[in-house]
């Protein structure tokens, strides 16, 4: 099984650490997850605090966030503080690039403030997102879309509309590709398909029955499985052959479709462009085609 956890080689500390303990947490015991919980509510007070005192606060033991460190890819408790001090400093510097305090949109923020910390929290999503793709998984996902003879493609709610976006995109390469929002069809279409085919599922949570049932079909049927989920340790990431993993944290005024959507859809540009260039030059005939097929449905401009 191929996965892109976000925490391999040289490209592990690209990825924000608060991130990685995210989607670090639904996989970890209990005990541990007091620890990722606290870390997430307050990652600048944990960069001045010393492992006796973390442990202190979550009321575990020291060996625990020994352990915690471990299980979400550090040596060690020093590197993981390291790691917040360096994520702090470049959330610092991204925030003043945007002008903006701080990242939490508030109930008084006034019209400036809420587009600057969204733009700010989409930025974000995007650049992390980038550090936590795995080229290799990416490029193995690539490849078994280029050789399928179908491709299905699953996803509920705010995640359909990746799901959608790929669909279309692949249409227009001449890619065989579908997507249902009926889950009966969705299942019956993943039943048919076999070891030549590939299933794409989007789900931020990992944990959209949608998404995961018909994924762990399409697994049944022999088709490569693919996953698109924040959440590498997440139920659909069981049946995925490969793993792709977005990065977003969500803002509390819209918890579901912000931050997550613009992630999974820079995965949807980021393989597709992968998908172009295997493809190219008998692509780029499809695209034009494509394209000049529907001018005669846009609105003609006329000059002034």
């Amino acid at each position: 099984m191929s996965r892109s956890s976000g925490t391999r080689g040289e490209d592990a500390m690209n990825v924000d650490a608060v991130a990685r303990i995210g989607q670090a947490l639904p996989g970890l015991r209990p005990s541990e997850q007091r620890v990722g919980r606290l870390i997430l509510a307050e990652p600048a007070a944990v960069v001045d605090l010393p492992i006796t005192g973390l442990a202190e606060r979550c009321e575990v033991s020291v060996a625990t966030v020994v352990r915690f460190c471990q299980a979400v890819g550090y040596a060690g408790y020093g590197a993981l503080r390291l790691d917040l001090a360096s994520t702090r400093g470049r959330e610092e510097v991204s925030l003043g690039r945007f002008g903006v305090a701080d990242a939490e949109i508030a109930p008084d923020d006034d019209g400036r403030d809420v587009l600057a910390k969204i733009a700010y929290h989409e930025a974000r999503a995007i650049e992390s997102t980038a550090a936590s793709v795995d080229v290799p998984t990416l490029d193995a996902v690539a490849d078994a879309v280029v050789a399928a003879d179908r491709v299905e493609i699953y996803g509920a709610a705010s995640s359909s509309l990746a799901a959608i976006d790929l669909q279309q995109k692949l249409h227009r390469i001449g890619v065989i590709a579908f997507n249902t929002s009926d889950i009966h069809l969705a299942l019956t279409g993943a039943a048919l398909l076999t070891e030549r085919s590939v299933s794409i599922g989007f789900s931020h949570s990992g944990l959209t029955l949608e998404a995961v049932d018909s994924l762990r079909t399409a697994q049944r049927s022999g088709a490569t499985t693919v996953a698109v989920t924040n959440f590498p340790a997440s139920p659909i990431a069981q049946h995925a052959d490969h793993v792709l993993v977005t990065s977003a944290s969500e803002t509390r005024y819209r918890p579901g479709a912000m931050s997550s959507r613009i992630a999974q859809l820079a995965v949807v540009d980021f393989l597709f462009v992968r998908i172009v260039q295997r493809l190219d030059p008998d692509s780029l005939p499809s695209l034009q085609l494509t394209y000049d097929a529907v001018q005669t449905h846009r609105h003609p401009h006329r000059d002034e």
